[in-house]
């Protein structure tokens, strides 16, 4: 009877058990798959990281070739291919990546990665979008190496650049919700307005007494004029509305019925175009808060 009784309770436990377990994991899973969701939106307000991407060729595998004052450097593979992406990377390795500039062999990443921008990126952001490029399905592609024509040690001069040059932030745990600050720090931090519309010198560091004032073809990335979003009336977006700030982001149509053109075409396909309104106003009510700065580009 003992015998009986004790194989009862045994087999209860284990049955206990065995439900428990079931439970936490479907929590876990749905927990990792609503995370995953919040990333994926975190990656489109990063424009969809369109950098990494050749256009019409395969997203996210990398290999877009970018101007440096050296020579060439090249965007990466960020799938999960475990050769020639993030597949074998540790979730810290590449938070490291995005907000240090460290690869996971320890080397150095050249910032024309915008890593110092997104080093103020909240950490709960930060590690939502970790968990959306873990779902990213691999592709075999390995990155081209660096072309220079000049003698360069990438682990001595990116560190030396940073060291004179460099800003980094410190994240705040959760991101602003609404409003003028929420707007800032997507412009900062995560959309990146500041980092394409901030004129750079031949070397590659911000001019910000000239902050979203633009660029024109010679100095702009990748050779293309950038426009001047501060409230300037003549020369910036003083003229335009917030909701036409804000449909601008949302669809490339500009108050002129004109479509944007170019690399901020790619972003808003790639990712904008997924933002909510209330992100693309608090985006327009920030850059209609900054000075007005008088800069032609064109």
């Amino acid at each position: 009877m003992r015998i009986r009784l004790h194989t009862k309770i045994i087999c209860l436990l284990f049955l206990l058990g065995s439900f428990f377990a079931f439970t936490v994991t479907g929590h876990a899973q749905a927990d990792n798959k609503e995370l995953a969701a919040k990333g994926q939106y975190i990656f489109a307000l990063a424009g969809g990281c369109a950098c990494h991407t050749v256009p019409k060729e395969t997203e996210n595998a990398g290999g877009r070739a970018f101007p440096i004052p050296f020579g060439t450097v090249y965007s990466t593979n960020i799938t999960q291919d475990k050769e020639t992406g993030l597949g074998s990377w540790t979730d810290q390795q590449i938070h490291d990546a995005l907000v240090k500039g460290i690869r996971s062999d320890g080397s150095r990443i050249l910032p024309v990665m915008p890593y110092e921008a997104y080093s103020g990126m909240a950490r709960e952001d930060l590690t939502a979008l970790i968990a959306y490029l873990r779902t990213l399905k691999p592709v075999k592609k390995a990155t081209p190496q660096l072309k220079s024509w000049a003698p360069f040690n990438r682990s001595l001069g990116a560190p030396l650049w940073l060291k004179v040059f460099g800003r980094f932030s410190d994240p705040p745990a959760q991101a602003p919700k609404s409003g003028i600050e929420r707007g800032r720090y997507l412009v900062e931090h995560v959309s990146l307005c500041s980092d394409c519309h901030t004129p750079r010198n031949f070397i590659g560091v911000p001019n910000r007494s000239l902050y979203l004032a633009g660029a024109n073809k010679k100095i702009g990335p990748l050779g293309q004029e950038v426009p001047n979003i501060t409230p300037d009336k003549e020369t910036g977006i003083g003229q335009w509305k917030r909701e036409e700030i804000a449909a601008v982001l949302l669809t490339g149509t500009k108050p002129d019925l004109d479509n944007i053109q170019g690399l901020m075409a790619e972003v808003i396909e790639h990712g904008f175009k997924n933002m909510t309104k209330e992100d693309a106003l608090a985006i327009a009510d920030y850059l209609k808060s900054v000075p007005a700065i008088k800069n032609k580009t064109e």
